[in-house]
């Protein structure tokens, strides 16, 4: 049982005056991104919620569409971008870090999450740990599948995610479609085996100066760990990574 925008989740009911009602043969997953203002079914074809219950309130929705863990147990780390992009200066690894950490609080997951970066003591390949590295898949709000795993960033091709996938934010914008995001980059600060580029990461992500560099990846090469080396005055996304997978009962 867990509480969720005000409302006590349980395994197949939602109690505030509304159930939630799951068919046997129930999808393995649902997503909950969309709503219709009657009884609506949502993807996956086994979930119904009742009329308005959600009406107004779709930062709710996004935190249920989270709350998968409470139904399934299935193995996945998310990958989910900031809701707003940044310069190189972040106070650091810890002031992203910190970032990820609470913006993934703010809608309900509970995994520890870090950012998508190389620092001066941290090699990005390094941030998952080691027994969930070769695995769990990679997935990002929707739990749609990015990559099958964590290795297979650092396999050589420089962290090609599947073709039509997206990049989602914490509060559920696709950052390859929304303008809030206008330059299509994400930071990493590393090279394509996910090692530290001491000359290349805004001196520990710390400075906005426009002669310092950082290495930088664009989106739209439909990779993560594309070589740009980049000015840090550039305000690019910035990735969030869970870093171990860990059951409803752990949480």
């Amino acid at each position: 049982m867990e509480m969720v925008c005000g409302w006590t989740v349980q395994r197949r009911s939602l109690i505030s005056g509304h159930l939630l009602f799951f068919i046997p043969a129930a999808a393995r997953r649902v997503s909950l991104h969309k709503l219709r203002p009657s009884w609506s079914q949502w993807q996956g074809g086994d979930l119904f919620v009742a009329a308005g219950l959600f009406a107004g309130a779709q930062q709710c929705v996004h935190q249920l569409s989270l709350q998968s863990s409470l139904l399934w147990d299935d193995p996945v780390l998310h990958l989910i971008a900031l809701n707003a992009p940044l310069s190189g200066s972040m106070r650091g690894i810890r002031g992203a870090d910190f970032q990820c950490f609470q913006q993934a609080r703010e809608v309900g997951l509970t995994g520890t999450f870090r950012a998508f970066l190389s620092s001066r003591l941290q090699d990005l390949y390094s941030i998952v740990r080691r027994a969930d590295r070769s695995t769990v898949p990679i997935v990002n709000l929707r739990d749609e599948v990015l990559f099958n795993n964590w290795e297979n960033l650092f396999s050589g091709s420089e962290a090609s995610f599947r073709t039509g996938a997206h990049i989602l934010s914490f509060d559920g914008r696709d950052v390859l479609r929304d303008s809030a995001w206008p330059q299509k980059y994400v930071w990493h600060g590393s090279d394509s085996k996910g090692r530290r580029l001491t000359e290349s990461y805004c001196e520990t992500w710390r400075t906005d100066d426009a002669v310092v560099a950082g290495q930088a990846s664009s989106l739209a090469s439909g990779k993560l760990l594309e070589q740009k080396s980049s000015s840090c005055k550039n305000a690019f996304i910035v990735l969030c990574i869970e870093n171990s997978f860990m059951t409803s009962s752990q949480k």
